[in-house]
């Protein structure tokens, strides 16, 4: 069965990426953790200032450039704690990938099983499925996620665009399967 080899990368690349995304969560989260304390802090001393009507600790008006300073640190802990973010989202987003392209590998295996279609076009299908998964959000995991240099050199090359067209190609060439060879019930691959 050409499905099996689908149906098998598919459950274990999902335990890997379904294991990872915690993995490298973990270790982006003290910065977030950190930028959201220090927003927090600045945010309070705005807030304060605030609610005192811009008076300092003697009753003093507070003078338009110690306004002026406390507004800009206020607006920089933000930036900071929205900036501290970005690599937490690049991890989610390899980490959705790599779920999905896992589950399209385990319905492709599955799919393969009850097409009457050519050994080859199954083949295609399947290797297919497969390597846009590890082209597409494999290198995203050693990139984004886990910061592997190589792996961000091979990124920043027109590579990047061939995982993404291999899933949709894949697709497409699936659904052409299922449209001509579909039957309800496990054939056996013949030449």
């Amino acid at each position: 069965m050409i499905g099996k080899k689908n149906i098998v990368f598919g459950f274990l690349y999902l335990v890997l990426t379904a294991s990872l995304g915690p993995l490298m969560i973990v270790k982006h989260f003290p910065a977030v953790g950190n930028a959201e304390a220090a927003k927090q802090e600045q945010l309070g001393k705005l807030q304060q200032g605030l609610g005192n009507d811009f008076m300092d600790e003697n009753l003093e008006p507070m003078k338009p450039a110690q306004i002026a300073k406390l507004n800009a640190q206020s607006i920089l802990s933000l930036s900071s704690r929205i900036n501290a973010e970005e690599p937490v989202d690049e991890v989610r987003n390899a980490h959705a990938h790599g779920n999905l392209e896992a589950l399209l590998n385990i319905a492709a295996g599955f799919l393969l099983c009850f097409v009457a279609i050519s050994r080859r076009f199954k083949q295609v299908i399947s290797w297919t499925f497969i390597a846009g998964a590890v082209l597409h959000s494999g290198l995203l995991y050693l990139t984004q996620g886990l910061q592997v240099s190589w792996a961000a050199t091979l990124a920043s090359s027109p590579i990047t665009y061939l995982g993404p067209i291999l899933v949709l190609a894949a697709l497409a060439m699936a659904g052409v399967a299922a449209l001509v060879g579909f039957r309800g019930e496990i054939v056996r691959d013949y030449q």
